[in-house]
């Protein structure tokens, strides 16, 4: 069983930067990707970023978003900047399986573990 507890959600207005964490227990988190998801309200959830050997980004963040990892933590992190009102949602971070495959080959369904979700709110 791995444990995903996101964290870092919050207020903020538009043009700000706030910075999500992830912490992981329960299994080698070194040994296998992370993604961030979120989901906005009546919107479906959608992919945001992910990290295994290299990174990967949803076009309406890339350039502003940033997704690291700290494998001694065992805690991911999603870095926002220049936050628009468009990017109100839950985030989400996943742990992926052992058969994930890259985007935009892979989807949620490459994901095993979820977290709880944080809010983030940008205000305009």
């Amino acid at each position: 069983q791995v444990l995903l507890v996101e964290s870092g959600g919050g207020l903020v207005q538009a043009g700000g930067s706030l910075r999500l964490s992830c912490a992981a227990s329960g299994r080698i988190f070194s040994s296998y990707p992370m993604g961030w998801f979120r989901q906005a309200p009546g919107k479906e959830r959608e992919f945001i970023a992910a990290i295994s050997l290299r990174t990967y980004y949803a076009d309406s963040v890339k350039g502003r978003f940033t997704i690291s990892r700290d494998n001694i933590k065992n805690t991911v992190y999603l870095q926002m900047d220049s936050l628009k009102p468009e990017d109100t949602a839950v985030y989400y971070c996943a742990a992926g399986r052992a058969t994930w495959r890259p985007p935009p080959l892979g989807g949620e369904r490459d994901y095993e573990y979820w977290g709880q979700g944080t809010q983030v709110t940008v205000s305009s």
